[in-house]
């Protein structure tokens, strides 16, 4: 049960291509969480994404990190715009995970325009985490965001400054959106230019919850049976040099960790609308 290795980005380290989304830590119990290290460590999951808006996630972490800490590369975000706030965010961070520095500090959702424009300008985030760098508090500067417009925002962003990794949706459903595809496909193409790591959510994106009752911690209907998503997960490990977020649900962990450590090769998109069309799956993002 190995899950493959790669280069991640420019930064030295070699992570597992299923990155653990601490979302998924958000609102359980201490106890939950430590079940859940096991089974990240059954296999050998070694790169944690975290942020300080996941509830509790980095106080849960806390104690798998004073025993692991050199196993695991430490991603964490802020949904701070200016560089005073960010800062004090930074520093929470680091208390709550009783840490001396992250791996990578990512700007969290940046893709309303003026939120892009203040964190981007003098006196914005990137003042903190260009001056946090400097320091040794993070090694790396990332940003993130959803929606159809992010992959288009992002290579906007790839002008403005040289961001180690983006975090991005990537699906069969989303990427059948002309506008998407487009623009993923380009920001794809420059990271690999610049040797910027490419990490992407979404994976397991059934639909919209819509009224229905949700059964999950998650912010859309997940897909739940073993093959569906053995299919979603290899679909997405098929494009080389990409990694992928596992779902923020510590319930749906073993499933999707499960189906990465069996990838060898993925489905056709002939397999996927099959898929798509037999389960009614339905886009998050129009």
């Amino acid at each position: 049960m190995v899950i493959e290795k790669l280069p991640f980005g420019r930064s030295g380290h070699m992570s597992t291509r299923a990155i653990f989304g601490a979302a998924s830590l958000s609102s359980v119990t201490q106890e939950e969480a430590d079940r859940t290290l096991e089974v990240l460590l059954q296999y050998g999951v070694n790169h944690i994404d975290v942020a300080s808006s996941y509830g509790d996630a980095e106080v849960r972490i806390k104690p798998w990190l004073a025993k692991y800490r050199s196993q695991f590369y430490v991603a964490t975000k802020t949904d701070q715009r200016t560089a005073q706030a960010a800062k004090e965010e930074l520093h929470r961070s680091l208390e709550r995970m009783d840490i001396d520095y992250v791996d990578l500090w990512q700007f969290h959702d940046l893709v309303d325009p003026i939120e892009w424009d203040v964190a981007l300008s003098p006196g914005g985030v990137i003042d903190a985490a260009v001056e946090a760098r400097q320091q040794g508090l993070i090694r790396a500067i990332g940003v993130t965001g959803h929606g159809l417009q992010i992959a288009a925002t992002h290579r906007r962003s790839l002008e403005r400054f040289d961001f180690d990794t983006v975090l991005l949706p990537y699906n069969y459903i989303t990427m059948q959106i002309p506008y998407y595809a487009e623009n993923f496909n380009a920001l794809a193409a420059t990271c690999q230019q610049r040797n910027v790591a490419v990490q992407t959510i979404k994976s397991l994106a059934y639909r919209p919850w819509m009224g229905r009752k949700h059964t999950r911690t998650t912010w859309y209907e997940p897909l739940e049976d073993q093959q569906d998503i053995d299919v979603a997960v290899w679909w997405v490990l098929k494009r080389p040099g990409i990694f992928l977020m596992t779902t923020g649900d510590i319930n749906l962990l073993p499933k999707v960790l499960d189906a990465a450590s069996r990838f060898s090769g993925g489905p056709s998109d002939q397999e996927m609308q099959a898929m798509v069309n037999r389960l009614h799956m339905e886009p998050l993002f129009v």
